[in-house]
């Protein structure tokens, strides 16, 4: 990594342009027009898009009214960073083949080694790792949840008649591939539990269910890894990726504001949380050539599946609105068909994960010895 002085240059324009053979002019008029006014139109607001969130990156410490979280002194004034940053992206080819290895109907929850062993070895020579392969699983059970929800709840009654029958959660889970604590929040749906109901129910179980669900409850959580409701393993995992992005940053004495400072100052001036990326840069930083403006980090591998790149799109653009061209960093590393408007993708490699790492490994041995 370079620290060096930079000129404000924009990013290279692209000068391809489409141009009209015989089997366009075979076409009609009309038709032949309006296709290649529509693409331009499309190409000319990428590049303007582009070009309006660098120069927003650029120009935050000089803008007016000040960008939320760098109302602060900055002192020695910011400098200009420039970081080499390899990347070693997924072939949108090799995560296709990837789909129906590690995804199978009614599975949710965590694998047995000996299903890992068989994923690891139907992965073979491709480029993907078996922590890669394992993060994408959890990515399209996520997105299969939340596509099937509203099959799941036009067949509520259904599930509620064969509970009642005696068939379990899990069961009914792999015979109709939901997830498992869908289908329970479902069935109490079914039972005319109020939402506000069912969500006291689900924080306090032990006082809220009967024994039998409380048990079926239980059992659905433990076989759900997509929509359980104890998040906290989780979340502390996340925590510690972006305490680790941190020290990569800090070690390299570049400049930055944490998602802690800003929460507690907008809180404090707003009365909630605005926009809180897990980094803002407070020095002019460059990675690979693009600027960064801030940084989020995400615990999980970046997927080309439309919920997940709609959900981290939104993110991006109301930090973009703020702050200009930032970065997501992904720990799982990302495809390399993945595109986000307003921010350039990481992977983690050149971050020390090995707090993490260890934190992993003793959940895992802590997991066995329960099983």
């Amino acid at each position: 990594m370079s620290t060096e002085k930079k000129s404000n240059s924009g990013s290279a324009t692209s000068n391809s342009n489409a141009s009209n053979d015989a089997s366009n002019r075979q076409r009609s008029p009309k038709k032949s027009r309006s296709r290649k006014r529509g693409s331009g139109i499309s190409k000319k607001k990428k590049h303007s898009s582009d070009n309006e969130t660098i120069k927003r990156a650029k120009l935050r410490f000089e803008a007016s009214p000040t960008p939320l979280g760098l109302e602060v002194e900055i002192n020695p004034p910011p400098r200009n960073v420039s970081i080499d940053w390899k990347l070693n992206p997924v072939p949108s080819k090799i995560e296709r083949e990837m789909h129906d290895i590690v995804v199978r109907p009614g599975e949710f929850g965590f694998l047995d080694d000996e299903r890992v062993d068989e994923i690891a070895k139907l992965i073979g020579k491709r480029p993907i790792s078996l922590e890669q392969a394992l993060s994408l699983r959890a990515a399209l059970n996520q997105e299969k949840a939340v596509f099937s929800h509203g099959r799941l709840q036009r067949r509520a009654t259904e599930m509620r008649r064969r509970y009642d029958s005696g068939e379990s959660v899990v069961s009914l889970s792999k015979r109709f591939d939901f997830p498992p604590v869908n289908i329970f929040r479902a069935i109490l749906t079914a039972k005319n539990w109020s939402k506000n109901r069912i969500k006291d129910a689900l924080r306090e179980p032990e006082k809220k269910f009967n024994e039998r669900d409380l048990k079926e409850f239980k059992r659905a959580e433990a076989e759900d890894r997509v929509t359980h409701v104890n998040q906290s393993e989780t979340h502390h995992a996340a925590d510690l990726f972006e305490k680790m992005l941190c020290d990569y940053f800090e070690e390299n004495d570049i400049r930055f504001r944490t998602q802690s400072d800003l929460l507690k100052e907008q809180v404090a001036a707003e009365g909630r949380p605005v926009k809180t990326p897990d980094l803002l840069m407070l020095d002019y930083v460059e990675i690979n050539g693009v600027p960064v403006a801030w940084i989020d980090a995400k615990h999980f591998y970046g997927a080309n599946l439309s919920f997940q790149r709609k959900k981290t799109q939104k993110q991006v653009n109301r930090y973009v609105e703020e702050w200009g061209h930032g970065a997501i960093i992904f720990r799982h590393g990302f495809c390399d068909g993945l595109r986000l408007k307003g921010a350039v993708l990481l992977d983690a490699s050149p971050i020390d994960l090995t707090e993490l790492i260890e934190h992993n490994q003793r959940l895992n041995s802590e997991r066995e010895s329960e099983d």
